[in-house]
């Protein structure tokens, strides 16, 4: 259900009443097995383009999934009806849908009880933040691309949501998760410059900040010139960095690990990236989006996935895990990449010190063309520069690249602390602006 006016919504599922729910579904059950996911979310999303808002969004959406097993056949149910009478249908039905399917050979009962740590999901202010709140930030980004003359198109959004998993085994897990975001393109002629922020706190967006590297750089993009494609020195900034790892990380799936498709297929325990790089998992970090626990209940935890270069982790299903003797399964749900050693602060120093490179903002449409070494395809996007001497000197047009993160994260020449970053593939990461040489740009695009 969704509203344009300012209905004043109940609130949102709590702890206990997701309790009574699922107790509710439980004892109304007769499968030998029953898993009973709540997802009840308030959100808001303010839409501006040519400088004018263009929508102004509030939603309530709640749903309770009921998944009724018999043996390995297994059946689910949603309804967006929290009734006693609507729950009992869903059970009824889900309890249907398994008695007509087939077994499923990789069919685990749910979890036991689990224990949990508790992340920082839930930002007070976020929860609070409302209309005004978010036409507030909205404004502050149009307004300050009128007095450049410039166009701007974007979203500032909110929401929060509660998040429910129980079970017939005695599994029980409940947490409030905020989410606020901020996207940002700016229009000057032909040329665009974007910049996007999420995180748990909607004071944590820096609209403003944000709002004039975006100005500087559709500014910097009036007078382009082409380059020929080749083999350059990129200066990637973060949401570059993070681009190429989106595919990266889609890649430790353990089965295809197992069957001899992965990219990194004989690579556990061996260096993949430079030695320098370590990814971990870091879901207490108040800048990324970690939550507590995973769909099916499974509690999240810090784990490192690669240590110094070497690969050290594999994603794995709850089946495959016990396949392998594997009691705790590692989670990837807020990854931070680092780098050990010398580092430089800013994308600025990195520029400062480069005698000639592509500096790159962003990549889009990325796509696999080889799976067995990550062979990728995109472009670049929103801000492509030229750097020599240590300056921007201009924009350039932009590039297509055909590059696997296997081979370009072995030529790293310098990098900074990692820094928030946004992907549509894989959410939010911490990564490091990076310089890597002998990049390949394959050819250049007609914008």
């Amino acid at each position: 259900m969704s509203s344009i006016g300012h209905k004043h919504w109940p609130k949102l599922t709590s702890r206990e009443e997701f309790r009574f729910l699922a107790d509710l579904v439980l004892k109304h059950s007769t499968g030998d097995h029953t898993l009973v996911s709540l997802q009840d979310q308030q959100s808001g999303t303010t839409r501006f383009a040519n400088n004018q808002i263009i929508q102004n969004v509030d939603t309530r959406r709640g749903s309770v999934s009921v998944t009724v097993a018999f043996g390995r056949c297994h059946g689910t149910a949603d309804t967006t009806d929290f009734t006693a009478g609507a729950l009992q249908e869903t059970v009824t039905r889900a309890a249907q849908i398994a008695h007509l399917s087939p077994d499923d050979p990789e069919f685990l009962p749910p979890v036991a009880p689990q224990e949990y740590v508790a992340s920082p999901t839930s930002r007070l202010e976020t929860a609070a933040a409302g209309p005004a709140r978010r036409l507030e930030y909205t404004n502050e980004a149009i307004g300050q691309c009128r007095m450049e003359n410039l166009g701007a198109a974007g979203i500032v959004s909110s929401s929060v949501a509660t998040v429910g998993v129980a079970a017939s085994t005695g599994l029980f897990a409940h947490e409030e998760r905020t989410d606020a975001r901020f996207s940002l393109t700016v229009q000057a002629g032909e040329a665009t410059g974007w910049a996007a922020a999420a995180h748990r706190s909607i004071d944590h967006l820096r609209v403003q900040e944000r709002t004039l590297t975006a100005i500087n750089k559709a500014k910097r993009g009036l007078e382009v010139r082409e380059l020929p494609p080749g083999r350059y020195t990129v200066i990637l900034e973060p949401a570059a960095v993070a681009g190429l790892w989106s595919s990266f990380l889609w890649a430790l799936d353990a089965k295809s690990y197992e069957k001899g498709t992965s990219a990194f297929s004989g690579q556990l325990g061996q260096v993949i990236v430079d030695k320098r790089l370590t990814l971990r998992n870091l879901p207490a970090h108040e800048d990324l989006l970690g939550i507590g626990f995973t769909s099916e209940g499974l509690p999240t935890m810090a784990a490192d996935w690669i240590t110094e270069g070497v690969l050290t982790q594999l994603v794995y299903d709850r089946f495959t895990a016990k396949e392998r003797g594997i009691d705790k399964i590692p989670t990837l749900d807020a990854p931070c990449l680092s780098g050990a050693g010398p580092s430089l602060t800013t994308i600025q120093e990195l520029i400062k010190h480069t005698e000639r490179a592509i500096l790159v903002t962003n990549f889009w449409y990325i796509r696999t063309v080889n799976p067995t070494d990550l062979t990728l395809t995109g472009m670049t996007r929103d801000g492509t520069f030229l750097v020599e001497n240590g300056a921007i000197v201009s924009a350039v047009k932009n590039f297509r690249f055909h590059e696997s993160p296997l081979r370009v994260f072995n030529r790293i020449e310098a990098f900074t602390s990692p820094t928030e970053a946004i992907t549509s593939e894989t959410g939010k990461l911490l990564v490091p602006a990076m310089t890597l040489r002998d990049f390949n740009f394959s050819s250049v695009t007609r914008f």
